[in-house]
């Protein structure tokens, strides 16, 4: 089965879509559902110029394939995605209860390390996508996750997307692009925000989605908020200033 899952792995990029990809880390003793979607012009990227890759971490309890409008539209804009799968039935649920950023360590260190597992096991199978300037993107307990790892000094670590993270601090690093994206429904621990002079200082980009929730995060949400949401991520793709990004959304 695992000869028959590498054979199928090494052709998928002559076509559009895969699902339900498992991943075998054997040191860890894990099996890792992913799915992978490639850019609709796919054919354009090349040994010569490569196309981007964006890791998609979900919220705690959110099916890890339930961000389709994110990935869709990345997809769009020449993104491979790569939607990972965190959370498996023998893991220890997420603490609801104590100090929550202590108790929750142990989860966004095993989430950082199957993104870095699968950053290494995926980047010599396509080789015309650049897994060196990776865009993370996590909603809730995954935007803690991509921010844990984001923190951990990795230098092929691009971009950083959050979506309504709570309780890891967004990473202060002049080489790594920041944005995350509010909703005003839930707290936020103390800490996870930079002040507004190390925003500057830094480049990261708060922009706070007024009335909306959560879960519009998710292919769950409002399709207002997921149109604005999807604006405000393009936006920052493509260089926009943080005043802009704010300022579309209004």
């Amino acid at each position: 089965m695992k000869y028959i899952l590498t054979i199928f792995i090494s052709i998928l990029p002559i076509v559009v879509s895969a699902e339900n990809i498992t991943i075998r880390d054997s040191v860890r003793d894990r099996s890792i559902p992913i799915e992978i979607n490639f850019p609709i012009e796919y054919e354009n990227c090349t040994h010569q110029k490569r196309c981007q890759v964006a890791f998609v971490s979900a919220g705690n309890r959110v099916p890890f394939t339930k961000y389709k409008f994110i990935t869709k539209s990345l997809n769009e804009h020449g993104y491979m995605t790569v939607s990972i799968d965190h959370e498996l039935p023998n893991d220890p649920p997420l603490s609801k209860t104590g100090d929550l950023y202590q108790t929750r360590i142990e989860n966004w260190k095993r989430g950082a390390k199957t993104i870095k597992y699968l950053k290494g096991k995926l980047e010599s199978r396509f080789p015309t996508y650049d897994f060196n300037k990776l865009t993370l993107v996590g909603h809730s307990n995954g935007g803690d996750i991509s921010a844990w790892f984001s923190n951990d000094n990795n230098d092929y670590i691009h971009q950083l997307i959050t979506l309504d993270s709570k309780r890891v601090s967004l990473p202060k690093n002049n080489n790594i692009r920041v944005l995350s994206i509010r909703s005003p429904e839930y707290p936020t621990a103390l800490g996870v925000l930079p002040t507004i002079e190390d925003q500057k200082l830094y480049g990261i980009c708060i922009v706070d989605m007024s009335a909306s929730k959560h879960m519009d995060f998710t292919d769950f949400g409002v399709d207002r908020v997921q149109k604005k949401t999807i604006k405000t991520m393009l936006g920052f793709l493509k260089n926009k200033t943080c005043t802009t990004l704010r300022s579309e959304i209004e």
